[in-house]
C-alpha cells in the first residue's frame, strides 16, 4: 500500500505543470525559452537565407553561445520536459554546426519553445505579458541605474565602464542597424538572460518583469532619437511583415502587445479607431497563418492604413518652438503689411494736402478690425460640429489656407524690389483720392485691412489645428508678434524709420512657403482621417511631421505639386526685367517726385 502511494506520488509530480513545481523550475524554463528563440534570431543574422554560408561570424558565435546556455540550465528542469529538451537542444546545436538554414533552425527553436510552454502551463506562465502598459518613465530610471554605465546615457555604448569591459564592447542601442531587428520581445528576453561570452548579465533575478519590460521599452526607442512613440510604431510594423512574412501568429501576438503602449492614448482621442485597429489584430492573431495571399493582402493594407492615421493622432505634433516662430511670423506679416498700406495712406493723404481725409482712412481700418474680430466668431461657430464632420473642415481649412498662402508667399517673392512696391501702394491711393469720394478711401483702407484680417483668422486656424493641444507656443507667438507690431508701428510712424523691404519680404516669404507646405500635408492628413481621401500608404518613406511629410501617396502628390509650383514661381519672379523705355522712366520719375 506504501509503494502504491508512494507511485502515486511520483505520477502526479511528473504530471503537474512546472508553474506548480518549483520556483526554479519555471525560471530555468523561462530561461531556456528566451535563450533558444535569441539563438534563433542571432542566427538568422549570421547566415544566408539557404544556409551554408556565415555573413557574421560573431552573430552565429552568439547564437551557439545561447544554445549552450540553454543546455546548461536544462538538467534543472523537471524529468519529464528535460529529456525532450536536452534531445531538441542538441538537435538545434547540430543545426548550427552543419550551418542549416535558419528557417530549418527557427521551426526547431518553435518545437522546443512550445514543448516548454506546455510543461510550464502555457504561453502566459513562461513569458508573462505586462499587465499594464510599459512606464517609459521607470525604464528611463531603470537605465540609468543599471545600464548607462556601459551603454552610456544615450545608449551609445560609450558609458565610463565602456572601455574598461572585458569583451565584445556594449552595444549601440542607438543605431538601428543593430536594434532595428530586435522585438520588444527579444530585447525583454535579453534583459532577463544577459549576453553569454559578454559583460552583459542576466536581471532576471534583480529586476522584476514589470521593471524589464519597462527598461525594454525605453531602449527600443533610443534608435528612433528618444521618440518612444516612433519607437512602438516602427516595432508594431517591423512585427506585421514578420508576421506575415513567416505566416507566423507568434510573431502577430508580439505586434499587438507591442501596440498596446499606444493604444490607451489613440483610444482617449479617437475610440473609433482605437477599436478598428483591435479588431484587425484580432484578425491578424487567428488568420495569419491560414488566410489566403488576396486575404492577408487586404488585412495587411488595412493595419498599415490604420497605424498611419493613429500615429498621427497621438504622435505628429510640431516644436513648441517650430509653432512659436510660426505664429510671430504669420502675425508679423499680415500686421505689418496692414500698417504698411494704412500709413502709404495717411502719408499720401498729407502730401497731398488732404489732411482732414485721414479720419475716413481710419474708419475703414477699424471698420475691418471689427469684420474680422465677427468672422473669428462665425468661423469657431462653422466648428462646432461632430467629430467626422470637424475633420473634414478642419481639413478644408488646411488646404485652402495653404493654397493662400502659396499665393501670398510669391506675392512677397514679386513684390520684392522696393519700386515695384512703392508703385502698388501709390496707385491704389491714386485711385481712391481721385474719385473725390470719402467711401473710397474708406473701402481701401478697409479692404487692405479686412483682408490681412481675414488671412490672419485663416492661417491661425490652421495653425492651431496643426499645434492640436500645444496652443501654449502659438498664443505666446501671437503675443510675442502684436509686441513686436507695436514697436514697428512706434518706429515707423513717431521716428520715421525705413523698413528694409526687400529683405523683409523675402524672409516671411519663404516662411509662408513653408507653412503653405505643411498646411498642405497635414490638410490631406486630415481628409484622410475623415475618409473624404483614400489612405495609400508607401512603405519605406519618409515621415517628416514637421515639414508635414507623410508616407502616403495622396499627400506627397499634393506636395510635390506644391514644390513645383513653388520653383516655377520662383523662376518667373526673378526673371530678368527689360529696362524701360526713356519716357516710360521720366513718368516713373515725376511720379516719385
Amino acid at each position: 500500500m506504501r509503494l502504491s502511494k508512494t507511485l502515486l506520488l511520483i505520477t502526479a509530480c511528473l504530471a503537474q505543470p512546472l508553474a506548480g513545481q518549483a520556483t526554479d523550475s519555471l525560471a530555468l524554463a523561462r530561461r531556456v525559452v528566451a535563450a533558444a528563440s535569441l539563438a534563433a534570431k542571432e542566427y538568422a543574422l549570421g547566415v544566408v537565407p539557404a544556409g551554408g554560408q556565415i555573413t557574421q561570424p560573431e552573430e552565429v558565435d552568439e547564437a551557439k553561445l545561447f544554445i549552450q546556455q540553454a543546455q546548461f540550465d536544462v538538467p534543472g528542469l523537471p524529468l519529464p520536459a528535460r529529456a525532450k529538451s536536452q534531445y531538441a537542444l542538441a538537435h538545434i546545436a547540430q543545426l548550427l554546426e552543419a550551418l542549416a538554414a535558419p528557417d530549418s533552425v527557427s521551426r526547431a527553436t518553435d518545437s522546443l519553445v512550445a514543448l516548454i510552454t506546455a510543461a510550464a502551463g502555457g504561453p502566459k506562465v513562461v513569458e508573462p505579458l505586462p499587465n499594464r502598459p510599459p512606464s517609459l518613465e521607470r525604464g528611463a530610471l531603470v537605465y540609468r541605474e543599471q545600464c548607462a554605465a556601459c551603454h552610456g546615457e544615450s545608449g551609445r555604448g560609450d558609458g565610463p565602464k565602456a572601455k574598461s569591459l572585458k569583451g565584445p564592447p556594449p552595444a549601440n542601442l542607438a543605431d538601428p542597424a543593430v536594434m532595428g531587428n530586435k522585438s520588444l520581445l527579444d530585447i525583454f528576453r535579453r534583459i532577463a538572460v544577459g549576453t553569454p561570452g559578454t559583460a552583459m548579465p542576466e536581471f532576471a533575478e534583480d529586476l522584476p518583469a514589470e521593471d524589464r519590460w519597462a527598461v525594454a521599452s525605453y531602449v527600443a526607442a533610443m534608435q528612433y532619437g528618444g521618440s518612444a512613440t516612433a519607437a512602438v510604431f516602427a516595432a508594431v510594423r517591423h512585427q506585421i511583415d514578420s508576421a506575415f512574412a513567416r505566416r507566423s501568429d507568434k510573431i502577430a501576438v508580439d505586434a499587438y502587445m507591442t501596440f498596446e503602449q499606444v493604444e490607451t492614448a489613440i483610444r482617449a482621442k479617437n475610440a473609433g479607431l482605437a477599436s478598428e485597429l483591435e479588431g484587425n489584430f484580432a484578425w491578424l492573431r487567428t488568420r495569419v497563418a491560414k488566410a489566403d495571399d488576396a486575404e492577408r493582402h487586404t488585412i495587411r493594407e488595412r493595419l498599415l492604413a490604420g497605424l498611419e492615421r493613429a500615429e498621427r493622432v497621438v504622435a505628429d505634433r510640431q516644436s513648441g518652438m517650430s509653432l512659436f516662430v510660426a505664429s510671430f511670423f504669420l502675425l508679423v506679416r499680415e500686421g505689418f503689411e496692414a500698417i504698411l498700406i494704412v500709413a502709404a495712406l495717411m502719408t499720401f493723404l498729407a502730401k497731398a494736402g488732404a489732411s482732414e481725409r485721414r479720419r475716413e482712412v481710419a474708419r475703414g481700418a477699424w471698420a475691418a478690425v471689427g469684420a474680422s474680430l465677427i468672422t473669428w466668431v462665425l468661423v469657431e461657430l462653422l466648428f462646432q460640429v461632430t467629430p467626422g464632420q470637424r475633420e473634414m473642415i478642419e481639413g478644408v481649412t488646411m488646404l485652402v489656407a495653404a493654397a493662400v498662402l502659396f499665393y501670398v508667399s510669391y506675392w512677397l517673392l514679386s513684390k520684392i524690389e522696393a519700386d515695384k512696391w512703392t508703385a502698388f501702394v501709390r496707385g491704389k491711393m491714386q485711385s481712391a483720392l481721385s474719385s473725390g469720394s470719402g467711401l473710397a478711401l474708406s473701402a481701401v483702407a478697409f479692404l487692405a485691412v479686412y483682408r490681412e484680417g481675414f488671412e490672419t483668422i485663416l492661417f491661425y486656424k490652421a495653425l492651431f489645428t496643426s499645434a492640436g493641444a500645444s496652443t501654449v507656443p502659438v498664443v505666446g507667438g501671437i503675443a510675442a508678434g502684436a509686441v513686436g507690431l507695436v514697436a514697428i508701428y512706434l518706429l515707423v510712424n513717431q521716428l520715421g524709420l525705413r523698413v528694409a523691404m526687400k529683405p523683409f519680404f523675402a524672409v516671411t516669404g519663404v516662411m509662408l512657403y513653408y507653412m503653405a507646405f505643411v498646411f498642405a500635408g497635414k490638410g490631406v492628413a486630415e481628409l484622410q482621417g475623415a475618409g473624404i481621401i483614400p489612405l495609400t500608404v508607401i512603405e519605406g518613406a519618409p515621415r517628416i511631421p514637421v515639414f508635414g511629410i507623410y508616407p502616403t501617396v495622396e499627400s506627397l502628390i499634393v506636395q510635390g505639386l506644391l514644390l513645383a509650383l513653388a520653383i516655377v514661381a520662383a523662376i518667373w519672379a526673378m526673371r530678368p526685367k527689360a529696362k524701360p523705355s526713356g519716357a516710360a522712366a521720366e513718368r516713373d520719375l515725376l511720379r516719385s517726385q
